[in-house]
């Protein structure tokens, strides 16, 4: 089947308090494995690219890579752009057939950013695209964006209702407590502000950083809305680390086919175990290709 939207797929995930992973594709190969994971598994997936991903593999390859898997895939693969950081990137994503995007104005003004949004939104919407957004000020390196712990600035809950109603975003995204890239600490996710925000925005719930946090607290958050979780640096930093290994067993190997291999199976396996955390084993069986919507069936 065609890529489909994040809408149904997170609404139902919204409804059924599991998540649906969203993890970075940044090459072929890792792509490739994603998918491979998520079909041993069953599960819906989303192909998460930024804009950096993007400028390195090219908006058109990406697209074109993405639905040839889908086409190929035997569960609903979405195609998110993660971290827009402008009106110019996320109209380029609409016309290339992202099937889901993110516009960040987190760093803005809040009327600033509610403009910026409600704009993409007006647009994405017509094109029958869900909108993602955020508030507030999530730590740790996405892309050339640093952002230092003492700038983290958490999401108010009533900030976050009005966000969500006067953009008419459909998923949110809060800062409370997660930081992109790995932690050098434990994170202090603070659990009584997400189960506020989600009383109050009555729509999903995205945890970006979620790499490096613990199963149990990926878990919990599960309750408070959350429907939509992002993985990255794990997946980068597992791919990296087992080709480092496989060139120090074989020093003299010149074939990506075989020596790509292995980063690929360990991506698989986090994917897998992601999956079973995030408790969406079996969801991408449920749905309706013809249709492209979830079965009524549970």
């Amino acid at each position: 089947m065609s890529l489909v939207s994040t809408k149904q797929l997170l609404e139902d995930a919204y409804q059924n308090h599991y998540a649906i992973g969203a993890f970075g594709a940044h090459n072929l190969e890792i792509m490739k494995a994603i998918i491979a994971g998520a079909e041993e598994m069953g599960s819906p997936v989303i192909l998460q690219t930024t804009p950096g991903t993007i400028k390195y593999v090219g908006i058109e390859y990406m697209k074109a890579m993405a639905e040839s898997a889908a086409k190929q895939a035997k569960v609903p693969v979405a195609l998110h752009l993660d971290h827009g950081d402008s009106f110019d990137i996320v109209m380029k994503c609409l016309r290339a057939g992202y099937t889901s995007v993110m516009i960040d104005g987190s760093h803005l003004a809040l009327e600033d950013n509610i403009a910026l949004v409600k704009k993409v939104t007006e647009v994405a919407h017509l094109l029958d695209v869900p909108v993602e957004a955020e508030l507030g000020t999530i730590g740790g390196v996405e892309d050339d964006l640093v952002v230092n712990e003492e700038e983290v600035v958490y999401t108010d809950p009533k900030m976050a209702e009005f966000f969500v109603k006067q953009t008419g975003i459909d998923s949110f995204a809060p800062a409370f407590g997660t930081a992109h890239g790995m932690y050098k600490k434990e994170p202090n996710l603070q659990f009584d502000l997400l189960k506020e925000i989600n009383e109050r925005v009555a729509c999903p719930i995205v945890m970006h950083g979620a790499s490096g946090i613990a199963d149990d607290a990926v878990q919990k958050a599960l309750d408070y809305g959350v429907s939509k979780v992002n993985f990255s640096t794990e997946l980068k930093l597992i791919y990296a680390k087992e080709l480092r290994q496989y060139f120090s067993e074989h020093s003299e190997e010149d074939d990506p086919r075989k020596y790509f291999v292995p980063g690929t199976e360990a991506v698989k396996a986090l994917v897998k175990e992601k999956i079973t955390v995030l408790q969406s084993k079996s969801k991408g069986l449920r749905y309706d290709y013809n249709n492209h919507t979830q079965s009524s069936i549970r």
